[in-house]
């Protein structure tokens, strides 16, 4: 994929510049132009573009102008311009298209882009594409494919610099030249050596070549014994190991040693920033991966609801709590004003163990099984955050109503909601991850209900039992 062909340059889309950019509508242009099939007048407008702009326009056209912006362009050009969408979006635009454009399309995607993008088709599509590519082509995609994307097997790419350990320093350097066009968007700044079984043995720095007499063996200037990882290496470990080397990639080797591919530093950084969006995204009740509003209605409804459906019936176990206690709260309306105030603390102290526990298993510095251990580290911390937070509440109380009892009541709560809030944010995660489960889906609405209906029955348990005083 040549990465000049859609410049990320951005223009003003009234030279004369007295079109307020908050009212640019480039997709109305874009859509005008596919609807006339001007190919030419279509290239230039998205040179015209920055990249996110052209996403934009891209994004807010219909399925037929998609496809109609798609075809008009060369394969490389609408492979380019697919690189700025995301991926969710990127593979709904090569759904549409008919399997020929499609496939002429993945195929000028560099090796990660093409697995990542078939990936997020159906099964059915995918394979359809795959047939209608060079075999060899379509094995290489559907090995690459077999990974996940956070292993690193999911993340590689195949486009490198090989060559066979026997090789003259004047072989290489005339391979390279006679192959600059394939060349120019790989990664030049090492090569890779293997012996005749493919295995590898060698990393060549090129300036290492550049300096080196034209009659030497490749294999006098290499770099011996590389360090490489296996396509199995989660992303969690591929995170550590790029923080412990200053490397810009990593090959990639099999069971045998032979040499897959490369696994870049800025790709790893890339899938991490994703998985982090996709907890936060599973974290706020959007199951189901990325949601953007250019998907159907319906999808993004289904996505939604299937969190929040469960939520409301969690919600009335909350409330039922209330219900219980509706005698006490009438006769002494000062509690209503702090159960909102218990509840909410108490959940913001278990979204902070919440947090930690996540990040703590994402980066493997705790396991599942040390529940107990966390749980004490988890108890120290709410014992002394939830005891100045409980005094504090407890002399607004006091001040605000004058009853001294009420400020017990309102700070013993929240004291102690405040120790169960943290002891199940921060060992709920474990437990889930524990069982199989997601711990990102269930913390959340886990936490809030529970926080919520021990508050409630703290406040108004503890007010019952006091009522006389505080009457």
């Amino acid at each position: 994929m040549n990465a000049s062909s859609f410049p990320e340059r951005p223009v003003h889309p009234d030279s004369t510049g007295t079109e307020p950019l908050s009212d640019w509508r480039p997709w109305e242009r874009l859509g005008e132009l596919a609807e006339a099939g001007d190919a030419e007048g279509l290239r230039n407008f998205l040179l015209s573009l920055a990249a996110h702009d052209q996403a934009l326009a891209l994004s807010r056209l219909d399925e037929d102008h998609h496809t109609a912006v798609l075809t008009l362009l060369s394969a490389e050009e609408a492979a380019e311009l697919l690189r700025h969408l995301s991926e969710t979006q990127a593979a709904e635009l090569v759904d549409a298209l008919d399997t020929l454009d499609a496939a002429a399309i993945v195929q000028e995607m560099s090796s990660d882009e093409q697995a990542d993008l078939l990936g997020d088709l159906d099964d059915d599509q995918a394979e359809s594409i795959l047939q209608a590519m060079p075999a060899a082509d379509a094995a290489s995609v559907r090995e690459l494919a077999a990974y996940s994307d956070d292993q690193a097997g999911g993340l590689l790419v195949r486009e490198i610099l090989r060559f066979n350990q026997s090789s003259l320093v004047h072989e290489v350097i005339t391979t390279l030249s006679e192959n600059a066009e394939e060349f120019r968007d790989y990664d030049v700044q090492y090569a890779y050596l293997t012996d005749d079984n493919d295995k590898l043995v060698g990393v060549l720095p090129m300036r290492n070549l550049l300096f080196a007499k034209r009659t030497d063996p490749v294999a006098d200037i290499m770099i011996l014994d590389p360090l490489s990882i296996t396509a199995s290496m989660p992303l969690d470990e591929l995170r550590d190991f790029f923080d412990a080397h200053h490397f810009l990639g990593v090959p990639v080797v099999d069971d045998n040693h032979k040499l897959l591919g490369v696994v870049h530093r800025n790709a790893v950084d890339y899938e991490s920033t994703r998985a982090a969006e996709s907890d936060f995204l599973k974290s706020q009740g959007i199951i189901g991966g990325e949601e953007l509003r250019t998907m159907p209605l319906w999808q993004r409804s289904k996505r939604r609801l299937s969190w929040l459906s469960i939520n409301i019936l969690l919600n009335i176990g909350a409330a039922g709590v209330i219900a219980m206690y509706q005698d006490t709260l009438s006769k002494v309306i000062a509690l209503a004003v702090f159960l909102p105030i218990i509840s909410d603390m108490s959940g913001c102290s278990g979204n902070q163990a919440v947090a930690v526990s996540m990040r703590e298993l994402s980066l493997g510095l705790v396991r599942p099984a040390e529940m107990f251990r966390v749980w004490l580290q988890e108890m120290s911390v709410g014992l002394i955050n939830g005891t100045v937070l409980g005094m504090l509440v407890a002399i607004v109380a006091v001040i605000w109503d004058g009853n001294p009892y009420l400020g017990l009541v309102v700070g013993v709560a929240l004291c102690a909601n405040t120790l169960i809030a943290v002891s199940i944010g921060g060992t709920v995660p474990l437990l889930l991850k524990r069982l199989g489960f997601d711990p990102a889906v269930a913390s959340g609405p886990l936490l809030t209900t529970v926080t919520d209906m021990c508050g409630f029955m703290l406040v108004l348990g503890l007010a019952t039992m006091l009522l006389e005083r505080l009457i």
